[in-house]
């Protein structure tokens, strides 16, 4: 392979959900970029046409530090763990090792190779159960989850080494990330899902008979969770912003990436049933572990520090891309199946 015209952004994940829609951003605004993925949960389909890819752990020394002198990376965007709450109750061990080992190892790669900027892909999660709603970055951090946990000790970890270093870092917290590409290009297409809306949309083309309700019970209107659904070219945006305002000198920070509205599980439910043919059916079950009531960003600070306009703030778009692209698999699964009978 031969190194990049320009200095690269090496992306962790990047063949992930969030980090194949930010490689798309990327592009787009003329930045350089590779992608590290061990494709335990990636889609190599995801991966930007053009873009280098290398298959492997964002946790090993060596291969990133190979990768990052190979492509000449003077910067790094961190997307790769493990990212299921309720799961990180029944394996708090592997949240560990997948989110904060790995973090560490590739923090000391980035510094051994001289990357002096860093972008790291945190959580609304670090807040916990919050005592002020929509949350400002002030909030306390007082995450429930081990995965909260993880997040909130990879923002110290990376914090902590850029003030012993020349690295300068922007720790992004998300809320509830959601949608897909405006042209199809990537979306939610992991093995498992598990968030609300690649659920719903799942459901509304007939890969599963309904969406459970896990609690009615909280303290919202609805008796539903409460969350603010963020469209994922929006969080990509974001990140490339950040990117340039740390290429700019910019000084490190720390953001909530969010709109400030929030929707419970019921009127996100109910926006599907406005747009599919068929409603969805839906049950309700118990609380889930972890699940708080409502959490909801306040964003100001990121627009007045990035200048971040966000193009997609409304939950129709967000649902309209989200079924678009679940239509677009079911598609394709649908043709890949005639063509293996025609084979057979």
């Amino acid at each position: 392979m031969t190194l990049s015209k320009s200095p690269s952004t090496l992306v962790t994940g990047g063949a992930g959900y969030i980090g194949s829609h930010t490689v798309l951003a990327l592009l787009n605004h003329g930045h350089e970029a590779v992608v590290i993925d061990d494709l335990s949960t990636g889609v190599r389909a995801l991966v930007s046409e053009g873009v280098p890819f290398i298959q492997g752990n964002a946790g090993d020394i060596a291969l990133v530090r190979d990768v990052i002198r190979e492509h000449g990376c003077t910067s790094a965007i961190h997307f790769a763990g493990s990212i299921v709450n309720p799961e990180s109750f029944e394996k708090p061990l592997e949240y560990y090792a997948n989110n904060v080992s790995v973090g560490r190892n590739l923090l000391e790669a980035c510094i051994a190779e001289d990357v002096t900027s860093f972008i790291f892909s945190s959580s609304a999660s670090v807040y916990g159960d919050p005592y002020t709603v929509p949350v400002p970055e002030t909030a306390p951090t007082l995450p429930v989850s081990p995965y909260g946990e993880t997040k909130l000790i990879t923002e110290w970890m990376v914090r902590n080494t850029a003030a012993a270093t020349d690295m300068r870092y922007a720790a992004l917290r998300y809320f509830n990330v959601a949608g897909a590409d405006a042209k199809m290009r990537s979306g939610q297409a992991g093995p498992v899902a598990t968030h609300l809306i690649k659920i719903a949309a799942e459901a509304a083309v007939g890969l599963r008979p309904g969406v459970t309700i896990f609690g009615d019970d909280f303290d919202t209107p609805d008796g539903t969770c409460i969350r603010d659904y963020i469209h994922v070219s929006d969080i990509a945006e974001a990140h490339v912003n950040a990117l340039n305002h740390l290429k700019n000198g910019g000084e490190s920070l720390t953001l909530n990436l969010g709109y400030g509205d929030g929707f419970s599980v019921r009127e996100v439910l109910d926006m599907f049933n406005r747009i599919t043919p068929t409603p969805i059916a839906i049950e309700t079950g118990p609380r889930r572990i972890g699940d708080v009531g409502k959490l909801v960003a306040n964003p100001g600070h990121v627009g007045e520090v990035l200048g971040w306009k966000p193009r997609n703030g409304d939950l129709r778009i967000i649902v309209e891309s989200a079924l678009a692209w679940e239509q677009k698999l079911a598609a394709e699964k649908a043709e890949a199946d005639k063509l293996k009978e025609l084979a057979e």
